[in-house]
């Protein structure tokens, strides 16, 4: 669906994109995730269209986005940060106007527009000026005109932005059911965001890409946590003694137990340490509580990266 390749774009002294590359296939939801200034919104106006790369490419449906900009942006469903609106207009002429400029046939745009309509809820405000609108439901408009002629691919940049908590749920529920038929990529700044919507995140930091992986990749480490019934003598040094092992860190439960983060070996082969600390469990007969493996938050991973980011620039 997306196939970006070596990206780069420079405002005067300023790099926004140095050398990005990614792939977008069918069916995904994928968040480009970043801080503000990261190059999010850059890369999605080069998809779109609507800005030149300095270097690179950037290909949609198998089309040059600079050699076919017009037949791209004809299969592509945009919501931009701030939604295309004429507060003046009434959302059923609003939309109506979109179909038009969308040339959909006279004959067809009665059903697109009602499909449209009824996916963003708007059956009851057809009639109410736009600017008249709450912003959670001037976004509503927002969607349904990137819907209007049921593109394979919807790109949304910042789509929830400045909305209240109600609302944000009411836009990822729509950009959910969205999803049953469309590819979609959509830009943000907010961790939560990624997490409630998508299985992937691209993430983005001073124009590079610092992790492009699904969440569950994102989350998975090669450590384990072990929690037992009582501290056994000699279980921290044990532990510690494991060539697989780079570390240990004693802690207590949330219910009081004495437990272990075990700190696996980044090279481990199968990335799972918890087999092994089973068997050292049984033989030297400690009395488990709990065992699994550890994983990480977004936010955790997203701030590692960042720290990593800012050591590397030091």
């Amino acid at each position: 669906m997306i196939n970006v390749s070596e990206l780069t774009k420079s405002y005067g002294p300023v790099q926004a994109l140095r050398g990005v590359s990614f792939h977008i296939g069918e069916g995904e939801i994928v968040g480009l995730l970043g801080p503000n200034g990261a190059g999010k919104t850059t890369i999605i106006k080069i998809l779109t269209g609507y800005l030149q790369p300095d270097g690179g490419t950037a290909e949609v449906h198998g089309m040059d986005v600079l050699e076919h900009t017009r037949e791209v942006q004809a299969q592509i469903g945009y919501l931009p940060e701030t939604a295309p609106l004429y507060p003046e207009l009434t959302v059923q002429a609003y939309l109506k106007m979109m179909a038009d400029l969308r040339q959909i046939p006279e004959e067809a745009q009665l059903d697109r527009l009602s499909e449209a309509i009824y996916a963003t809820g708007l059956q009851e405000h057809l009639t109410r000026p736009i600017g008249q609108l709450s912003k959670g439901f001037r976004q509503r408009v927002g969607l349904a005109q990137a819907i209007l002629h049921k593109p394979k691919l919807l790109i949304l940049d910042e789509p929830t932005v400045g909305l209240d908590p109600t609302q944000i749920v009411e836009i990822r529920n729509l950009i959910r059911r969205l999803a049953k038929t469309s590819t979609i990529l959509f830009s943000t700044h907010i961790l939560s965001e990624v997490e409630a919507l998508c299985d992937r995140a691209i993430i983005l930091m001073n124009g590079r890409i610092k992790a492009d992986a699904r969440l569950s990749e994102l989350a998975a480490t090669s450590d384990a946590v072990l929690v037992l019934e009582r501290t056994p003598e000699g279980a921290l040094e044990t532990l510690r003694g494991l060539k697989e092992v780079r570390g240990v860190e004693l802690f207590r439960s949330l219910d009081g137990y004495p437990a272990y983060r075990v700190l696996g070996d980044p090279q481990l082969s199968d990335g799972n340490l918890t087999p092994r600390l089973y068997a050292l469990a049984r033989q030297h007969d400690w009395p488990v509580r709990e065992l699994r493996r550890d994983v990480r938050t977004l936010e955790m991973v997203f701030n590692q990266l960042a720290t990593e980011e800012v050591t590397a620039e030091n």
